[in-house]
């Protein structure tokens, strides 16, 4: 295992619209209200998650953590939520490929700087990776323990998903021998219709364990709450939203870590 101070969780989907950035802020956010000291990275140049939490230009920072060797933790920032920091990204973020092309050990040069981070001052960092199979991926990947894939509730959204297992696999077989599938998540989950219910019990039959028993229904609040700069645990306390994102906290709390 090449992290073992923190558990490393990377949110991956290729698919836009699978819920991953609601994700990593929500799940971030209620691990830090349960009392967890909780990073999140923000490896997306869109830069959706660094934007919801109010950091809107964080100029070359990764880029250069990736490129030239800078220190990582000089990057991390207090957000406004108890327990949770930030690293920041930004659109410069979509020139590490080819910045880095031609580098020795490329797909790796990420879990060497994740490396040097203080050993005890987290309990969870939290990956928002891009929505494609990149470099900036599979550095992420790289230097993960664990691999949380949102899903949307539509037929259309499990078409990629066996690809992105396999994706998984390969990383783990070739760069990262301790990285598992800590568990899929569906999200959007309309639960007034048939199609949405039938895709939710799909993922069970063909996934079984995999999938979480918590699912994230489709709810106004979380659609509002970037816009506002807020978690939804902070934005909407009491709505369904708030309640789906503490339950998913809750239940990878309980999930047992695999040496």
């Amino acid at each position: 295992m090449y992290i073992t101070f923190m558990r490393t969780i990377a949110i991956l989907n290729q698919k836009g619209g699978s819920g991953k950035t609601t994700t990593a802020v929500n799940l971030a956010a209620s691990l830090a209200e349960s009392g967890r000291r909780v990073l999140i990275m923000d490896l997306d140049p869109a830069a959706a998650a660094s934007s919801w939490l109010g950091f809107k230009d964080a100029n070359r920072g990764l880029l250069e953590v990736l490129t030239e060797g800078k220190n990582l933790v000089d990057l991390v920032q207090p957000t406004a939520i108890p327990n949770l920091d930030i690293i920041a990204s930004s659109m410069s973020l979509s020139g590490a490929g080819k910045a880095l092309a031609g580098e020795i050990g490329v797909e790796t040069v990420l879990r060497k700087r994740i490396a040097k981070l203080p050993a005890d001052r987290w309990d969870f960092l939290i990956k928002d990776c891009p929505p494609s199979l990149d470099l900036l991926t599979i550095n992420a990947l790289s230097a993960a323990q664990e691999v949380l894939i949102p899903v949307e509730a539509h037929i259309m959204a499990l078409g990629g998903l066996y690809s992105l297992t396999q994706t998984v696999e390969v990383v783990q077989e070739r760069l990262n021998p301790g990285l598992f599938i800590c568990g899929i998540l569906a999200c959007r989950v309309d639960q007034r219709t048939n199609h949405s219910r039938e895709v939710v019990e799909s993922l069970h039959q063909k996934f079984g364990k995999l999938v979480y028993k918590t699912s994230i229904r489709e709810n106004v609040r979380l659609a509002e709450c970037p816009s506002f700069g807020k978690p939804i645990t902070m934005y909407a306390s009491s709505s369904t939203g708030a309640e789906d994102y503490r339950s998913l906290a809750r239940e990878l709390l309980k999930r047992n870590k695999q040496n």
